[in-house]
């Protein structure tokens, strides 16, 4: 049984990466793996200020919900990001938490896999390239981890249209299914 850690970094009501983050946790739970979702919403997640305190100390030194999220981070087996893609980028969110979670390169951490969900106003293999680039980024500095997928769900615009597209939807959910 893996241990899959969800990350929701959408801060919109009516998120439509959030529902398809959703749908991955039902795969999760239904393929008997342990899942757990966290959404970013309501956390409070301060920008990293460059001192590198955390590598001499292995602690961040700015107060804020980071290290609850940072330890439940370190100790999956996986863990998939769901983000909506602005400027064909990842959630400012969710680029401000992974530069938070600089702390666990010298650690131990379990992660070996890394997934990420992401939705887009447009569609096509581009929308969403530069978001996957920048977590394969962040993926690349732990040596033991790997990116190993994406799903997309493109023409997904207005709160709440996600459950309308049953494709993603049912991509999102094999995601967590196949885990």
């Amino acid at each position: 049984m893996s241990k899959v850690l969800i990350i929701s970094t959408s801060l919109r009501g009516g998120s439509n990466s959030e529902f398809l983050a959703r749908e991955c946790e039902k795969g999760v739970k239904e393929a008997g793996n342990e899942g757990e979702f966290i959404s970013l919403k309501q956390k409070e997640i301060k920008y990293c200020i460059g001192c590198l305190s955390c590598q001499k100390t292995g602690k961040c030194v700015i107060k804020d919900d980071v290290p609850e999220i940072m330890e439940k981070v370190k100790n999956a087996d996986i863990i998939v990001f769901a983000t909506p893609i602005y400027y064909y980028e990842m959630s400012g969110q969710m680029k401000t938490l992974l530069d938070r979670l600089n702390p666990l390169y010298p650690t131990d951490y379990k992660f070996r896999k890394v997934y990420m969900l992401a939705t887009a106003a447009e569609d096509g293999d581009f929308v969403f390239e530069k978001a996957y680039s920048g977590l394969g980024g962040w993926v690349d500095c732990f040596e033991k981890a790997e990116l190993c997928g994406l799903v997309t769900g493109g023409e997904i615009d207005d709160p709440n249209d996600a459950q309308n597209h049953t494709d993603a939807v049912e991509r999102a959910y094999e995601m967590g299914k196949n885990l």
